[in-house]
């Protein structure tokens, strides 16, 4: 792929390439000056001292690699333009070292990247801001960089912590979750909760392991925005700027307020509602309670996450040609209409092979270009709310995995194995198939002269041999209702 015509004429025949999410975000801050002293992605030796001590070769203090992964066929180039999703030209990459990471074997280019436009894809785009862009305040400032909404514990952590310090407040809303939407907005919605004249300036930093790089990440960012302090619940050493932990604090039952548990009677602490409690409450629908969190940011969460009855699902079923699948899936389809009254999407096998995969062949690139775009449309339909149903025979996990990555990041994912054996979907036939495999005129077919990987990760493992097409939907049915996703 050549760079689009946009472009000026030094820079139109140059290749393009698509930074995968994370790889994007580093751009993002990279550009901005976020990530100083960086201007570009690192080399073989600067990644690997970064991995191995937090520093990179020249000694500089830095938390985690920042590289970039390209295809081998544009390893050779010495500039390559860098763009977003939708093919927008951000950056020209110029390249200073072409090398390959010795764990998986990926081809890497590093180098300095200099700015083509300012990025303008992703959910608050408009909110997010340069360094040199925000006025400076005088005193101390303190980063709060979250990935979570503030509850009313939080919220009373960071107005205490503030009012020691006497510092001003910036939160960060550390994008590249499943949520980011609904992040920002829980939290502009409880900014009169907070200090006055606190700031929110969302920016895409996806989580990075294990948790004190990812920290250290955290002070970098925050100092590049003047902070002079980050509040976090882990006191790590080498940040950028100093760490404040604050102390605990509670819910105080007796005069129902939240302030630290040192000042609480030890019988009037009631228990946090933890993480797993709160996920319940909002699989099931049932109100996240007042004392918990503000109501406008328990509306945000029940967006994020509505009950399991009403979010977007997809059931995936893969299995041998001739193992029932397809049966199986449209009879479930025609059960959840009948029953739940759901928005239900069929994507058959062979249906989308004459519509959505038309001129595709039956080589393994094609049939793994075949199950992502079904994984695409499923995603969309798991986005927006609908029961997708998928029957390709998927041979290959690795693919499988990729599209339970899509639909995951929007919604449920559940993988049926239809495990019929060879035997009787060979028995079965109904297309021939097999007989023509057998005979050569097919080449690659699955089962017979190219594998079925069975997952091991499947939610269910059906064997029709034995099940009529009614007893096999009861038993996906039953999965559902057990998982909440259907109504008893």
């Amino acid at each position: 792929m050549t760079a689009e015509a946009g472009l000026p004429d030094t820079l139109r025949d140059l290749p393009a390439w698509t930074p995968g999410p994370v790889e994007l975000a580093d751009l993002e801050l990279l550009l901005a000056g976020v990530y100083a002293p960086l201007t570009g992605f690192l080399g073989a030796f600067d990644a690997a001292m970064v991995i191995a001590g937090g520093r990179l070769a020249d000694g500089t203090p830095w938390p985690v690699p920042v590289t970039l992964t390209v295809p081998a066929e544009l390893a050779g180039h010495a500039r390559l333009v860098l763009q977003d999703p939708e093919g927008v030209p951000l950056a020209v990459l110029a390249v200073a070292e072409s090398w390959q990471d010795p764990t998986s074997g990926a081809h890497c280019l590093a180098g300095p990247v200099e700015a083509l436009r300012a990025p303008a894809h992703g959910p608050f785009h408009r909110m997010r801001r340069r360094p040199d862009e925000l006025e400076p305040v005088e005193g101390p400032l303190l980063a709060v960089a979250t990935r979570e909404p503030l509850h009313r514990k939080q919220l009373g952590q960071i107005r205490q912590v503030a009012e020691r310090l006497g510092a001003s407040v910036l939160v960060l809303p550390l994008l590249g979750g499943q949520h980011d939407e609904a992040l920002v907005r829980a939290l502009l919605a409880v900014r009169r909760d907070l200090p006055e004249g606190t700031r929110i300036v969302p920016l895409p930093l996806p989580e990075r392991s294990p948790a004190e790089r990812d920290v250290r990440l955290r002070s970098h960012v925050a100092a590049a925005y003047g902070a002079t302090h980050l509040l976090a619940d882990l006191d790590v050493e080498g940040t950028a700027v100093p760490v404040v932990v604050p102390e605990p604090w509670g819910y105080d039952a007796d005069v129902e307020v939240w302030r630290p548990v040192a000042r609480i009677d030890p019988d009037h602490v009631q228990a946090e509602l933890t993480a797993e409690r709160l996920g319940e409450l909002l699989d099931r629908g049932e109100p996240v309670p007042d004392w918990f969190t503000p109501p406008a940011v328990a509306a945000e969460l029940a967006v994020a996450r509505p009950p399991k009855h009403l979010r977007g699902l997809t059931v995936f079923f893969t299995g041998l040609s001739g193992s029932g699948k397809s049966t199986v899936a449209r009879g479930l389809a025609d059960a959840l209409v009948e029953r739940d009254g759901r928005n239900v999407t069929l994507l058959d096998g062979d249906v989308v092979r004459r519509l959505l995969s038309a001129g595709l062949t039956f080589s393994r690139a094609d049939r793994d270009l075949n199950v992502r775009r079904i994984g695409y449309v499923a995603s969309e339909v798991t986005r927006h709310g609908g029961v997708a149903i998928c029957a390709p025979i998927a041979p290959y996990a690795a693919t499988r995995a990729e599209v339970r990555a899509m639909v995951e990041a929007v919604g449920d994912f559940l993988l049926v194995h239809v495990a019929t054996p060879l035997e009787e979907c060979e028995r079965r036939d109904r297309k021939g198939l097999y007989a023509k495999a057998r005979a050569g005129l097919i080449p690659e077919f699955t089962g017979i002269s190219d594998p079925y990987e069975a997952p091991s990760d499947a939610s269910l493992t059906l064997d029709t041999t034995g099940l009529t097409a009614d007893e096999a939907v009861e038993r996906v049915l039953a999965l559902l209702v057990e998982g909440g996703w259907v109504r008893p």
